[in-house]
């Protein structure tokens, strides 16, 4: 699963001439669901994103979360994010979940963003949206939940199976 992340001032969804969310200080999540994504992924990406320290603080600019400054969220299917462009001109989507279970587990982290305290204002899965926001910063982030683990996590993830063998 995969969340590309903006800090916003204001932001806004349209589909078909009609706003279907709209926040003010928040953030924007564009999501897209990858071949595979279920409960552990989105659970791991939506506290990521509730928890990340990307607002200023009284003493740093990047020291509060979504959670800490009450901001809002403002969520949209992307399944573009799964594009890759390694060959030839136009994207493959490979590794993008199908439509229907796509839809699923955005429903799945929507509800969790919900449950958590922090409903979001939303687009129209699979919808043509036009996406409206005046990024603060800017600040945009690219989190995948593939990417859990830096080489470090890794290593000794390998190392504690290799001690085990």
């Amino acid at each position: 699963m995969r969340a590309l992340v903006q800090r916003a001032r204001s932001a806004k969804v349209e589909v078909e001439g009609r706003i279907t969310g709209s926040i003010g200080r928040g953030l924007v999540v564009l999501l897209g669901v990858g071949r595979g994504d279920g409960d552990e992924q989105v659970a791991y990406l939506a506290e990521k994103i509730l928890r990340l320290r990307i607002f200023p603080g009284p003493e740093r600019p990047l020291d509060r979360s979504v959670v800490d400054v009450q901001g809002k969220i403002l969520l949209v299917s992307q399944f573009t994010l799964y594009g890759d462009c390694r060959k030839g001109r136009r994207p493959s989507f490979d590794q993008a979940e199908e439509p229907g279970k796509a839809e699923r587990v955005y429903r799945k982290f929507s509800r969790f963003l919900s449950e958590a305290g922090y409903p979001p204002e939303e687009g129209v899965f699979g919808a043509s949206m036009l996406v409206s926001l005046e990024n603060d910063g800017p600040v945009t982030l690219l989190i995948d939940s593939d990417r859990r683990f830096t080489d470090s996590d890794r290593a000794g993830l390998i190392d504690t199976d290799r001690a085990g063998a």
